[in-house]
Parts: C-alpha cells; structure tokens; sequence
C-alpha cells in the first residue's frame, strides 16, 4: 500500500501537458509585453527628437501617452489572442496524445492480465507514436501465438503421456493381481513404453534446448560426402528390415563447410527416420547434396512415400503436428523430430523446407546450409 501522504497523483499526462504548454505560452506573452513595454517608447521617443519634435514638448508627451496606451491595448489584445489559440490548439493536441496514450494504458493492462489479443489503433501522431503502436501490436501478436502454442504444447505433452503411462499402469496393476506375469513378452511391452517416455523427454529437452540459443555448435570443417555417408550408413540396417531402398547423390565438387557434426548428422538422422516411417516396403528414400546460390550448400532428402497435403506442409515442423495423428502415432516417433530438425538447421544459420505434390506423390526436405566462409 501506498504510506498516508504520498498517495501517487492521479492526474494525467494530458493535463500535466497541457498545464506545461500553458506555463510555457503565458511566460512567452508576458515576457512580450513586459519587453515591449520597455523598449516600444524609449525607441518612439527617439524617433520623435529625430523628427524634430521637441520643440513642443506637450505634443511629444502627449504622443507618447497616445504611443504606450495603444501600444499596451492592441499587444495585450493580441497577446490574449495568442494564448488562448496556442491553449485551444494545445488542448486537441494534448488531449489527442492523451487518448492515444489512454488506449496504450488500456491495451498493456489487458495483456498484463493475460488477454494477448489487445489491439492499438495507429494515431498518426508522428514516427515515433505509430513505431509504439506498431512494436506494440507486433507483441501483443508474438504473445498471442505463443501462449497458444504453450497451451497446445501442454495439451499434446498431456496427451502423449497419456496412452504409455496408462499402459504402464495397467500392467503393473495387472501383475499386482495377478492378472498378467512377468514374461518376456510383457517385459518387452513395459520396455517400450519406458522407452517412448525416455524419448519423449529427451526430444523435449532437446528442443527446447536449440529453440532458447542455449545450443552450443561445435563447428569443424566437413564435405557433404562425410555427413551424408556417415548418416546413410547409420540407417542402412532399418532401410534393409523395412524393405526400403537408400540411395546417395552428392556432388564431389563441393567445397568443405562449417557445422557441427554431429548436429548436422542428427538432422539427416531425424529425416531419414521420418522418410522411412513413411515410405512403404520397395520404396525409395534420396539424399542429394549440391551446390545451391553462391555461399550456400543444399541437401535434400526424398522419399517416394505417402506425401503431405499442401495445407499441412507449413504445420510439419512445429511440435506434436501429425499429419495423420492415428497413423503417426502408430508409426512410432515422439512428434518432435521435425521440430528438433528445424531448430538445429537455424541454429546454423540455414534453412529448411517441405515439399510435396500431394498424397501418394512423396515428400521432400530441403536444407540451404551456409558454406564455411558464410558459416564465419
């Protein structure tokens, strides 16, 4: 609370302006007045010795007393005039800027309690009362989008956890029954189901890790050739069980690049892994590398697989995001490998993108690395 005695004014800036612009236009005419007064008849005297007046000094005293009565009329009427259309023109001005400011007050209140949807109206003001407005709004938006994807975040955490903490539970309480023993066969399931949580919490930290900057890349000089070769060969063995084909293309005149390795390997990692749960027995999945604009490196994994829809080809990144939940889910992953996969690429600069012409066309991800001197 606030102590007895210094309660905390409650006047606005409006008025607070307004009385300053007010102090200052009334200081400005009395300064006026009182300079003109000052100097107007000593220099109307002189010019009247100059005019040869002084011969008849009751004329020069009486146009003098004529020279300072109309002087000191028409300057205070006109000073009067003055002030009160600076004040009239200070009173729209303040009270515009005011308002302007009221529905900032108002706008940042809602958001402060939570309502990211609040909204200002540009006033036109100036450059520096629209940039406000607009950094504002841009905020209001970036809070908006992100507490709508925390609430989803949470939503699909909890719904994640859901279907191997129930089957865990539900063996468990099976065994304590009697229900169900302790043979190989469960042992297995109460594995994976371990292990889909293990991964789930894994995935998540690793995100979050490379979304926050907190990633720390160790970056050395490597050829497309290592990175590409090294992740086909690590996913030669599930290609082979899955009936799938993996084929290599990369262009030998590329030039070594920065990243880190085993980053980069991570990413062809998540790729190839997402390629292959979507590919059928007899399939094809591609790595290419190649030169791309001057400065860039371009991979690109491709698959002849189920393809994406277009509408859902910019949701394939973000968390959780399936494209077929019930199928997905059955395919096995932990929703996050793609969003793991795009925080890694712009943690070294780069890009990536999806592509695909449609169910049943396969899909393809293309990753623009920048080259070592870029990478710099």
């Amino acid at each position: 609370m606030v102590a007895p005695g210094r309660q905390r004014s409650r006047s606005g800036l409006a008025s607070r302006l307004l009385a300053a612009i007010a102090l200052v236009v009334v200081t400005a005419g009395l300064t006026a007045w009182l300079v003109a007064a000052a100097i107007g008849p000593v220099t109307f005297h002189s010019h009247m010795l100059q005019a040869g007046a002084s011969h008849d000094p009751v004329a020069v005293l009486h146009a003098e007393e004529a020279f300072r009565s109309a002087s000191a009329l028409s300057l205070t009427v006109s000073l009067a005039a003055a002030v009160l259309a600076a004040l009239a023109v200070s009173l729209f001005l303040t009270r515009r800027i005011g308002r302007s400011l009221a529905a900032v007050s108002r706008a940042a209140t809602r958001v402060a309690g939570g309502k990211f949807d609040a909204h200002v109206t540009n006033p036109h003001l100036g450059v520096e009362f629209d940039e406000l407005a607009d950094a504002f709004n841009a905020m209001s938006a970036r809070l908006h989008a992100s507490e709508a994807l925390r609430r989803r975040l949470l939503s699909d955490v909890a719904h994640e956890l859901r279907t191997p903490v129930a089957t865990l539970t539900a063996y468990l309480e099976g065994l304590e029954d009697g229900v169900e023993t302790l043979t190989p066969a469960t042992v297995a399931v109460l594995r994976a189901q371990a292990s889909r949580l293990t991964l789930l919490a894994h995935d998540l930290a690793a995100v979050t890790q490379a979304e926050s900057g907190e990633l720390v890349l160790q970056r050395v000089l490597v050829t497309a050739q290592e990175i590409v070769t090294a992740a086909t060969l690590s996913a030669a063995d599930s290609f082979a069980a899955r009936g799938v084909e993996l084929a290599t293309g990369v262009d030998h005149d590329l030039a070594p690049f920065a990243v880190d390795r085993d980053r980069i390997g991570q990413v062809l990692g998540n790729l190839l892994d997402n390629a292959l749960r979507h590919t059928p027995r007899g399939g094809v999945v591609t790595v290419t590398a190649e030169v791309a604009l001057p400065g860039a490196v371009r991979i690109v994994v491709e698959d002849t697989g189920e393809g994406i829809e277009p509408q859902h080809l910019t949701h394939v990144f973000e968390r959780f995001y399936r494209v077929d939940t019930a199928r997905d889910r059955d395919h096995g992953g932990s929703g996050i490998g793609l969003a793991i996969t795009k925080a890694l690429v712009e943690a070294h600069g780069g890009t990536i993108t999806a592509t695909s012409a449609g169910p049943g066309h396969g899909t393809s991800f293309e990753i623009l690395l920048p080259a070592a001197d870029a990478a710099r």
